[in-house]
């Protein structure tokens, strides 16, 4: 059962804003199926397929529109009653493409800016988008991170917060305490090649890469690469918290926090930069190396490790919690059986 929801202009806000935070970027897609040269400068690659340049906007619009469907599923009483899949996965991927961006770009911009060079958006873009692009683009794919990431805590308090109050330390023992644990240790595992190589590639390794991706390596580069490595060890610390910090005192929402939004952002960016290579569009995915490709299959072979995990660990948890009359509050982890399944 769910809890009544509450701040109703605050969500209606925060839905408004992700929808309109849409619209720039739809805009400008639609214009260039439409032939618009708008923002693209004489020579870029993106004139040189014009079939493939429409399908790919057709997707990415589609994939945008998406965040509608979302902020209204978080707000409507609609959907409230939607199975959890339905509005997980979903929210789940977006959170994968969104969260490199929101920290990315901010961290170029302030890169560019201390070097001296402006956006920090890389000189080789300039030939591919004009820089305004970049700047309404990404402005407004933030925008779209932080409203529905907001929106998404509020839902997710109100129908499953239960199952992620109290700490690591409250969580009872476990009959798939083992495979819970081997789990985790396979998904750090499996962290551990994407982390080593982002890191190595951000500290300006070559190791991997090969032709004209040397030459094109700037900031922007090695600001997502070290974002890359981050996201992967984060995506590690969650699955290991959640398996072996069953004695500490921190909050049972971080682990899972970690888990989430480390496995999105490995899994979803690595199978967006692989997909973007193998249309062609070089300029997107760096010029990927099979090595380049062989890391990216990697990181979404962890988020999809990670995800099963998670969903296990919450079906043991709602099985083992009472089920709360909606809008009651969630009972005191003390108050569960000490034998209790988990």
């Amino acid at each position: 059962m769910t809890q009544t929801p509450r701040r109703p202009a605050a969500r209606t806000a925060l839905r408004a804003l992700a929808i309109t935070a849409t619209l720039p970027y739809i805009a400008l897609k639609t214009a260039w199926i439409l032939g618009s040269r708008i923002g693209i400068p004489d020579g870029s690659p993106l004139l040189d397929h014009r079939a493939t340049m429409i399908v790919a906007n057709g997707i990415t619009i589609l994939m945008d529109s998406a965040v509608v469907v979302i902020a209204l599923l978080l707000t409507r009483p609609w959907g409230r009653r939607v199975p959890a899949q339905l509005l997980v996965l979903p929210m789940w991927v977006a959170s994968g493409l969104l969260l490199p961006i929101m920290t990315g770009y901010p961290l170029q911009l302030a890169v560019g800016l201390a070097r001296g060079e402006g956006t920090g958006t890389g000189s080789d873009t300039s030939s591919f988008l004009d820089e305004w692009v970049f700047g309404v683009v990404y402005g407004g794919f933030i925008l779209q991170g932080l409203a529905l990431g907001a929106l998404f805590a509020l839902y997710t308090k109100d129908r499953w917060g239960h199952l992620w109050k109290g700490t690591l330390r409250d969580l009872p023992q476990s009959p798939t305490g083992p495979a819970l644990r081997t789990t985790a240790v396979l998904a750090s595992l499996l962290a551990l090649a994407p982390a080593v190589m982002h890191l190595l590639w951000a500290t300006g390794s070559a190791a991997g890469l090969a032709g004209g991706g040397l030459a094109d390596r700037d900031d922007v580069f090695y600001v997502m690469e070290a974002l890359g490595a981050l996201f992967a060890v984060t995506a590690a610390a969650g699955v290991l918290l959640l398996a072996f910090g069953r004695c500490a005192a921190l909050p049972l929402a971080v682990p899972l926090a970690l888990a989430w939004c480390g496995s999105a952002a490995s899994a979803c960016w690595g199978g967006w930069m692989g997909l973007a290579s193998l249309t062609g569009t070089e300029n997107l995915s760096g010029q990927a190396t099979p090595a380049l490709m062989l890391i990216y299959g990697v990181q979404m072979l962890l988020g999809a490790l990670v995800v099963t995990l998670g969903g296990y660990f919450f079906s043991e948890r709602a099985a083992a919690l009472p089920v709360r009359p909606a809008g009651s509050p969630a009972p005191a982890p003390s108050a569960r059986p000490s034998g209790a399944r988990a």
